[in-house]
């Protein structure tokens, strides 16, 4: 099979030479449009030192079996790859709704790695976690440069400066590298979140907690943030207030998968912010933490300098592209066989695989992924079909439920082991076998004690 390395607008590349060697390791052969990574620092030659092909845009797309790319390849260079090509990038679905029917083409089969899901197997194939670590210390130093005064403690011939004070919000990938990176500043460092989880791993790095009670989790998250109760957001708002307008800088990192992000800051609370603080909103392109951010813009509101932008990662193209491609590396590995005649291919059972199941949003050119937004957090559409299949049954479930209410307790459990199955008429006949058995076993024991108590005696 043929793996194909598109220049894309972005200055990140998604394959990079030093994984290369792992990828041919794979079967697979390599082509790429000419200056595809210089952007990212890694030049042509770096790839014809591995036998990469370099050529023109149109022939890499029409001898691409695979296509990878940072972004979403665009839909006219899409109708110009293979009918049977495979495209693997970062696709959102839970937030671009219409991604899934707007890329679907002839037999093309799309894997959206943001899908990938957040398990112990997965790590390595995670690029949200590698983007967002890039983007959490990049925030920093972005807030750094804007911000008009020093950021550790300094004592001088003219007096003591004191530290700046900084909150994070959200602990996740992101805040954490963030909360971090600002420890290494010589900040004062605060963060909150709604996952108790995140308490510990937030000390760990010397950071102080900012807890508000009453938080819900649900552990089939995978690891996101969920909705939160109207109360508990207003708790939450006011304990942000109190915190954010002492501090001098604030990474905001919040979201709710699939959902608007949660807004945090109010108007009301940047107002009473100090005079050339500097807030960095990575939720920007969900909303935003904060009510005056826009996305990617940078504004400023009465002072603060407010920068909306979900995706610092470009800001460091080599090592972004280097992760990326790594990702890439390991995720083909669940998807790619060899054959008997030491040839590449898709696995026949890759779907099987739930880290390539969970991140395959169309196959053959049928959408695996609905166009409907995600009703919350940790849901996935294709699931949600299962589930409202099987909840259009209540009738059924309530009338063999009923039926044995009135018979033998033993009855409950095997309607319990058929749940989900169509029953048409009561279980009346398993009834009276169950209550054999049972009065049978009890005679068994009765006259197994009566023994024994006759062999004490």
């Amino acid at each position: 099979m043929i793996l194909g390395i598109l220049k894309e607008k972005d200055k990140r590349v998604a394959i990079v030479p030093d994984v290369l060697p792992k990828l041919q390791e794979l079967g697979l052969d390599i082509v790429m449009v000419r200056g595809a990574g210089v952007d990212a620092g890694y030049p042509d030659a770096f790839y014809k030192d591995h036998n990469v092909d370099i050529m023109d845009q149109k022939s890499v797309l029409t001898k691409a079996d695979i296509i990878a790319t940072f972004n979403p390849i665009p839909i006219a260079l899409q109708a110009q790859a293979k009918p049977t090509a495979v495209l693997v990038s970062r696709y959102a679905p839970y937030d671009n709704k219409d991604i899934t029917s707007k890329s679907l083409h002839k037999s093309q089969t799309i894997f959206s790695l943001d899908m990938i899901p957040r398990i112990t197997i997965a790590q390595a194939s995670d690029v949200l976690s590698s983007l967002a670590s890039i983007a959490g210390y990049k925030a920093v130093l972005l807030a750094a440069q804007h911000f008009g005064r020093y950021i550790p403690m300094l004592s001088t011939a003219a007096g003591s400066i004191p530290p700046a004070k900084v909150l994070v919000l959200g602990a996740g990938v992101a805040g954490l590298q963030a909360i971090a990176t600002a420890k290494r500043l010589g900040a004062v460092v605060m963060a909150s979140d709604t996952r108790s989880a995140a308490r510990d791993e937030v000390m760990s790095l010397g950071a102080k907690f900012v807890e508000v009670e009453g938080a819900r989790e649900d552990a089939s998250a995978g690891g996101y943030a969920v909705e939160q109760s109207d109360e508990f957001k207003q708790r939450q708002r006011q304990a942000v207030h109190e915190t954010a307008i002492k501090s001098d800088i604030i990474i905001a990192t919040a979201q709710v998968r699939g959902i608007e992000a949660p807004k945090l800051i109010d108007k009301e609370t940047v107002d009473q912010m100090k005079p050339g603080s500097v807030i960095i909103d990575l939720a920007a392109s969900t909303g935003g933490n904060v009510a005056v951010t826009e996305n990617e813009r940078t504004v400023n509101y009465k002072g603060i300098t407010v920068i909306g932008d979900s995706d610092l990662s470009r800001l460091v193209p080599n090592h972004a592209s280097l992760l990326f491609a790594k990702n890439i590396a390991n995720f083909l590995k669940f998807m790619l066989v060899k054959t008997s005649d030491d040839k590449t291919k898709l696995s026949p059972t890759e779907l099987s695989q739930e880290i390539v199941e969970k991140s395959c949003i169309a196959l053959k050119g049928k959408a695996l992924y609905s166009s409907s937004p995600r009703s919350g957090p940790g849901s996935d559409p294709r699931q949600k079909s299962k589930n409202s299949t099987t909840k259009s049954k209540p009738t059924q479930k309530t009338k063999s439920t009923t039926t044995k209410s009135t018979g033998a307790k033993s009855t409950s459990k095997s309607t319990t082991e058929k749940k989900g199955s169509v029953v048409k008429k009561p279980v009346a006949k398993t009834t009276p076998v169950k209550k054999t058995t049972v009065k049978k076993t009890t005679v068994k024991k009765n006259s197994a004690s009566t023994k024994k108590s006759g062999g004490k005696k």
